[in-house]
């Protein structure tokens, strides 16, 4: 997924009205570079900016859409590795899984600052642009983007799970930990995980928002909020799938299994999460300053 700037030129005159020292006319020039150098960017320019990459992923060729789906499902295959290596290394403590987690955020930090695709983030980014027009073809290019990008993500997942379950890269003691990490994706009933689902999708949309407004802390604003979905144990369909796939080639599930209490809840929830209580409320609060 690409990392969204501030700073990025923009095509929309509109984005360069967004100057907060503009409201204090008394100011000195000097008084006012100073405004600006501080001033967060405001709801509407991240709007913008994020509506800007938006129209550009949307823009991408299929095999480019493929290639980078590809990537980001095969690096998501590392949030399960570290978070197993640290599991199984770690002593049994009540702490335990609060380190352990820590490794769940490097497929994301993998991702988002390698600027690979992930479905879950396209749940804001080409949305935004949808919102904006509102017409058929834009419908119809979101419609693509999500369907390339999904089924290189999956298929990425599975092909990664293969290779850790049926290899020796990993020790057994390893292995035990990757499949007791891996069983909390089916445990719960399906209304649970769409709860869980609707979480994830939340948070991950809502750290594209703040992305381009973090600057030089947008590694830590990934690793934040990440380590909050995986705390929490929110269910993300990428992240997960890693998991279940693992499930399904160790024999501890079935692909049903995977399908019906993990793949669709999931894929309901993060798609609520994120296009209901990200991108539309977020659009909703700029639609003033757009008109």
């Amino acid at each position: 997924m690409p990392l969204p700037s501030a700073d990025k030129p923009s095509e929309d005159p509109r984005r360069d009205s967004f100057n907060p020292a503009e409201k204090i006319p008394d100011l000195s020039p000097k008084e006012k570079k100073a405004v600006e150098g501080q001033s967060r960017p405001n709801a509407a320019l991240i709007h913008e900016t994020i509506r800007a990459e938006g129209e550009s992923e949307l823009d991408r060729t299929a095999s480019a859409l493929l290639l980078s789906g590809l990537a980001a499902g095969l690096s998501m295959g590392f949030s399960l590795v570290v978070e197993g290596v640290l599991h199984a290394h770690l002593p049994d403590a009540s702490w335990k899984p609060l380190v352990a987690s820590l490794g769940y955020t490097i497929g994301f930090l993998i991702v988002v600052l390698g600027r690979q695709q992930l479905f879950t983030e396209n749940t804001l980014t080409p949305i935004l642009p949808l919102l904006h027009n509102r017409n058929g073809q834009t419908f119809l290019r979101v419609l693509k983007l999500w369907t390339i990008v999904l089924v290189a993500n999956v298929a990425a997942t599975w092909a990664f799970a293969a290779v850790i379950a049926h290899t020796s890269v990993f020790a057994p003691e390893v292995k035990q930990a990757f499949a007791e990490i891996s069983h909390k994706a089916i445990a719960s009933p399906f209304g649970t995980t769409v709860l869980k689902a609707v979480f994830a999708g939340w948070l991950i949309a809502l750290m594209v928002w703040l992305l381009p407004g973090a600057d030089s802390a947008r590694t830590l604003v990934i690793l934040i909020v990440t380590y909050v979905v995986a705390i929490g144990g929110f269910s993300h369909l990428i992240a997960g799938s890693v998991d279940g796939f693992y499930l399904v080639e160790t024999g501890q599930a079935t692909l049903g299994d995977y399908g019906l209490r993990f793949f669709l809840p999931t894929f309901i929830g993060n798609v609520v999460g994120g296009v209901a209580l990200v991108a539309v409320l977020n659009y909703g609060q700029v639609v003033p300053e757009l008109s």
